[in-house]
């Protein structure tokens, strides 16, 4: 896995403007596990990924990854590739609305 190396770095911080609308003195990161993972992934950058995952642990991580229950595309292929996931195993794509077919089919 990409981020196997994270505990070398347990001094990374998540980046407050991911979460710019809570006080981060006042989270309840268990309670907000899915909101922070979705902020990681959209729009964090690698420190991002290493608080996240030193916060959680890998296992936690990517169980709250399954969890998240809207990603795009382009970020539901990342994680797939990434924490080796099918797609199939995330809400995010087990929910999302049937696609309408093109005018041409």
């Amino acid at each position: 896995m990409f981020f196997d190396n994270y505990k070398k770095f347990n001094d990374a911080e998540l980046r407050p403007s991911l979460l710019w609308e809570y006080n981060l003195d006042q989270i309840d990161w268990n309670a907000m596990q899915t909101i922070v993972l979705q902020r990681v992934i959209e729009r964090g950058r690698l420190d991002d990924f290493y608080a996240a995952l030193n916060r959680y642990g890998k296992k936690e991580f990517v169980k709250g990854i399954k969890n998240i229950p809207y990603l795009n595309d382009k970020d539901i292929a990342f994680v797939c590739t990434v924490f080796n996931l099918k797609k199939q195993d995330l809400k995010c794509y087990t929910q999302k609305p049937l696609r309408q077919k093109h005018w041409n089919s």
